[in-house]
């Protein structure tokens, strides 16, 4: 059976090919122009899609637009995002006051920003406790699911099918068998960390479990590249857990695993809890359309420490840069101390230039990396930005193995911000994120302690170290540092 396009002159077809290729170029470098809000990005996008006729528009479409915000409308078209009564317990403005160091009044200007960026309350009557590796955070997490009356809320990025990704889908299951409500949802592409995957048992066990945006369905294939790196556990909606900590045996050192990674997880009570909660409800309805409401899930919350806290929500949709907005007022308002601790270091162009600005002010920066990164692309592409912030007083240092996880970030010794972002393009443009600020002198403190002491331990690097490296090393980190926009 012949078709039109067999019959068609190999000249006319080739032609008609050309055209087809020149339009979808027009449409789509027209889309990158006009919706892009990075330039580099949209001039990027714009010379790929030139230069790669036909193939080139259709990544484009795949990779290159946001399909979340519309999505997101579409689902909550008849719904409000759900905010809990508990969020009526605003601070005070006495409550920040009495926090702040004598010399720490310049924070409450932070606190405004912040306030303005994420459009959330401060909540005071927090209490805010640091579980050091999976040795501490995991046990803490079990216990919590084991002792839960009515509800587990769970979301994370990576669930490994090993030894401590077994031992939560246990404790999970045995709480589903005591009639406690239970809702876990996994990302999709982090589901594949090991396989078979995690979901053949948590679905044995009775657990009522989802995929966050499975890649290869309908329209979710236009947001292949935008994860939920987002990591907390809320247990009868009075418990929260959330940091930087996927559930895998590599983070339970006392196990000596063969890639062992250290991390710092948290442990969280009181009023802020709420937010963690109204983020897991969110992201459930987003993935599955049900919603999540009623004292089971959002009880009245008392309060139980003296921190004052807030949720930082950041996400391509309409959260849209939130912890970007929020990193550079810490530092421009910084005035004796910023420090740093991530794994991934791939600062965008205003975020180095903030820093650079606080170390000429006299601003102490020091930013703690790993001195091994586990994923070498990345470590190059790092490397080859540190003259950036090096050569105007910056400080970084390296810290040895095992590979360090932690995201921490500490300002003048008060305010703290803890969660699961990088200081990279992924966590601050592609990803769901989830972050707490946190305004605690106690709490600033015993963090501090923890960074001083892998400072401690480190390796600072110097600018010489850096021009010191051989020619083709430099090339090949150089060449690493072009694909920064999408590691």
């Amino acid at each position: 059976m012949t078709t039109v396009v067999d019959n068609l002159p190999r000249d006319v077809l080739v032609h008609l090919i050309a055209v087809l290729g020149a339009v979808l170029a027009v449409l789509a470098s027209g889309h990158a122009i006009l919706y892009k809000r990075d330039s580099r990005a949209a001039t990027a996008w714009v010379g790929f899609i030139w230069l790669v006729p036909v193939a080139g528009p259709l990544i484009y479409l795949i990779f290159g637009v946001n399909r979340i915000r519309s999505k997101a409308a579409l689902l909550r078209r008849h719904l409000e995002r759900y905010r809990s009564e508990t969020a009526a317990a605003v601070a005070a403005a006495g409550d920040l006051q009495r926090l702040l160091p004598p010399d720490g009044g310049h924070l409450a200007m932070l606190a405004a920003v912040v306030g303005r960026v994420v459009e959330c309350p401060l909540l005071p009557g927090n209490r805010v406790e640091p579980l050091v590796d999976g040795d501490e955070a995991y046990p803490a997490m079990l216990e919590a699911i084991r002792d839960a009356r009515h509800s587990v809320a769970f979301v994370t990025y990576i669930f490994k099918r090993d030894e401590a990704g077994r031992r939560f889908a246990a404790a999970l299951g045995e709480a589903h068998r005591r009639g406690v409500e239970v809702r876990v949802l996994i990302d999709a592409m982090g589901v594949l960390y090991s396989w078979p995957s995690i979901l053949g048992v948590l679905r044995r066990e009775g657990i009522r479990t989802a995929r966050f945006l499975q890649p290869f369905a309908s329209w979710h294939l236009m947001a292949l590249n935008m994860r939920t790196h987002r990591k907390i556990l809320v247990v009868d909606g009075r418990i929260g857990f959330t940091g930087g900590m996927n559930i895998r045996r590599g983070h339970c050192l006392d196990l000596q695993p063969p890639r062992p990674v250290r991390d710092v997880h948290f442990r969280v009570e009181g009023p802020v809890v709420a937010e963690l909660q109204e983020v897991f409800a969110d992201d459930w309805l987003f993935t599955t359309g049900e919603s999540l409401r009623g004292p089971a899930w959002f009880p009245a919350l008392a309060p139980a420490g003296a921190v004052l806290a807030r949720g930082v929500t950041d996400g391509p949709d309409e959260n849209f840069e939130k912890l970007r907005w929020a990193l550079l007022g810490a530092i421009s308002i910084a005035r004796r101390s910023v420090r740093i601790v991530t794994p991934y270091f791939l600062p965008d162009p205003p975020l180095i230039s903030a820093l650079n600005v606080a170390a000429m002010r006299g601003v102490a920066v020091d930013i703690i990396l790993p001195e091994k990164p586990n994923l070498p692309l990345v470590g190059w592409a790092s490397r080859a930005q540190w003259w950036q912030v090096l050569q105007h007083g910056c400080r970084i240092w390296l810290s040895p193995p095992p590979f360090d996880h932690t995201k921490l970030m500490l300002v003048d010794g008060c305010w703290v911000l803890l969660g699961s972002a990088n200081w990279d393009a992924r966590s601050l443009r592609l990803n769901f994120e989830f972050n707490v600020e946190c305004y605690d002198q106690a709490l600033a403190q015993r963090l501090g302690d923890l960074v001083e002491l892998r400072r401690r331990r480190a390796r600072r690097v110097t600018l010489d170290d850096v021009d010191g490296r051989a020619l083709p090393v430099r090339l090949r980190d150089g060449m690493a540092r072009l694909l920064t926009p999408y590691l």
